[in-house]
């Protein structure tokens, strides 16, 4: 399957954490379009891609019981990473509350490392913790091919 990483046409995938106990099924609504980056404490130390989807397109097919999650400031963002390997899977998004970010790093056939070009949201200075601080964008990140020596 190739994959065109700018569309906006949805697309449905499967995914897994790293051990493959936790395995789901994604629809994502905007397609990789959505693809970004976040500069919160957590995904600054964890560094994801991640993209959209909703409670209702999100489907786990096995090993709801090796989930564990995570909540921190807030509490309204919701974290989930698998038991066994500990990888982070996806999240109830504080942002939109009835939205999910999938780490794109296991969704089935997809690396973070082809995302080229990609939003970051600036997490780290939440509109909903400072009345004044409106942009929400912090910018792109824009990866270049270089040869290797």
């Amino acid at each position: 399957m190739t994959i065109d990483y700018r569309s906006r046409d949805p697309i449905t995938l499967d995914g897994a954490c790293h051990c493959g106990e936790v395995r789901f099924t994604a629809e994502l609504p905007l397609g990789f379009a959505s693809a970004r980056r976040c500069t919160c404490s957590i995904c600054r130390m964890r560094g994801p891609v991640t993209v959209t989807s909703t409670h209702d397109g999100f489907r786990l097919t096995k090993g709801v019981d090796q989930l564990a999650s995570y909540r921190f400031n807030t509490g309204m963002a919701e974290h989930h990473f698998c038991r066994t390997c500990g990888i982070y899977t996806h999240h109830t998004r504080r942002s939109n509350p009835n939205q999910l970010g999938i780490n794109v790093a296991c969704l089935d056939g997809v690396s973070p490392f082809d995302f080229l070009d990609i939003v970051v949201y600036d997490g780290d200075r939440h509109p909903a913790d400072n009345p004044e601080h409106r942009t929400y964008v912090a910018g792109r990140l824009t990866f270049m091919p270089v040869a290797c020596p």
